[in-house]
């Protein structure tokens, strides 16, 4: 009888445990993604090609993305015995490149129907310096009608990068951009512009003024600012900046054309720490701005992890109520697209 018992009994747990499981299951969500912040190339303007990229789309269930090539190119200086690996390799300059938006909207339209739906080409192939930056712009909208989908994302201050282009060093807030600007506006576009918000050294919001200049300047102007204004260089040697938290949520409050983009150097140390462990602050800031938070992986040209990449936000994701969890992962970025391009996905 003992025996009966205990095997009941552990029937019972066998049967809890499934229940439990099941449970679970049932309700763990389901993520699909928009990537808001995907290059096409890398800095030498080689790609791994729009086959792997589907693949890597379809195991990630990506099912959207914002694909932009990169805006300069680095120079293998005639003095280097050897190609650099990525722009800070060597001493090397960069240099604006247009023929990047060529290999984009060369990859896109051979692209079929269906599969362009999940595209949305950001232009990029241009200099933020000149003033002649929107007349070119203008150019390649009224070449390709109806194609790309925003700006950027436009370089400005960028750690090494900045000291490494040749020419004038961009700012958010130069007069050339605010004539970009007023174009997207025009053209109902919305703009990702990297403007990092302090230097490496230097523990306040040293550059903040620049781009919340351009944002306020022009309120009629969607913009996405790139990794909230972080970098891999700045942690480097400042590890966590303590006021980034509180400027962004200034800025969301002061300016509803401005967006967060929550990708590279966004995730960790701020969104979850080395544990996974979600920041509860963040967590608050995301659900009283449900809308203003993209995903994004800001690959460059390489796609075997992006699909791990972008399932690194669940911990994240899963501390946020379910319906804005799937406002972040996917449909904040479809909303800021064009009217006419999100009346077609409808």
């Amino acid at each position: 009888m003992c025996i009966l018992t205990r095997l009941n009994q552990l029937s019972q747990s066998i049967l809890a445990i499934f229940l439990a499981l099941f449970v679970l299951s049932a309700n763990a969500r389901d993520y699909h993604y928009s990537d808001a912040h995907l290059h096409y190339v890398d800095f030498f303007q080689d790609t791994d090609g729009m086959n792997k990229l589907l693949k890597a789309m379809d195991k990630g269930k990506i099912d959207h993305v914002m694909i932009s090539g990169v805006a300069v190119a680095k120079k293998w200086h005639e003095d280097e015995p050897q190609k650099p690996r990525y722009y800070a390799g060597d001493d090397a300059a960069v240099y604006w490149y247009s023929a990047t938006d060529v290999i984009v909207l060369d990859a896109v339209k051979d692209l079929s129907e269906e599969q362009r739906k999940r595209f949305h080409p950001f232009l990029t192939g241009f200099n933020p310096v000149d003033k002649m930056a929107d007349q070119h712009i203008e150019r390649v909208l009224e070449m390709n009608p109806g194609f790309w989908q925003g700006i950027g994302e436009i370089f400005t201050r960028h750690d090494n990068l900045t000291a490494l282009t040749t020419g004038d060093i961009p700012r958010a807030n130069n007069e050339a951009l605010d004539r970009v600007y007023d174009l997207a506006a025009k053209h109902d576009l919305p703009v990702m512009l990297h403007s990092n918000i302090t230097s490496q050294r230097e523990r306040k919001p040293l550059y903040l003024e620049e781009l919340e200049e351009a944002v306020k300047k022009h309120p009629k102007t969607r913009f996405i600012w790139a990794h909230a204004g972080t970098s891999a260089e700045i942690h480097r040697h400042q590890k966590k900046l303590d006021f980034l938290l509180p400027e962004v949520k200034r800025l969301l409050k002061t300016y509803p054309n401005l967006y967060i983009d929550l990708s590279w150097t966004v995730l960790e140390p701020y969104l979850i720490d080395k544990d996974k462990k979600p920041d509860p602050k963040w967590i608050e800031l995301v659900e009283e701005y449900p809308d203003r938070f993209l995903l994004g992986s800001d690959v460059v040209g390489k796609f075997d992890n992006l699909p791990s990449y972008l399932e690194s936000f669940n911990p994240f994701l899963d501390a946020l109520p379910k319906d804005v969890a799937h406002k972040v992962a996917r449909d904040n970025f479809l909303a800021i697209l064009p009217k006419a391009i999100k009346n077609q996905q409808e």
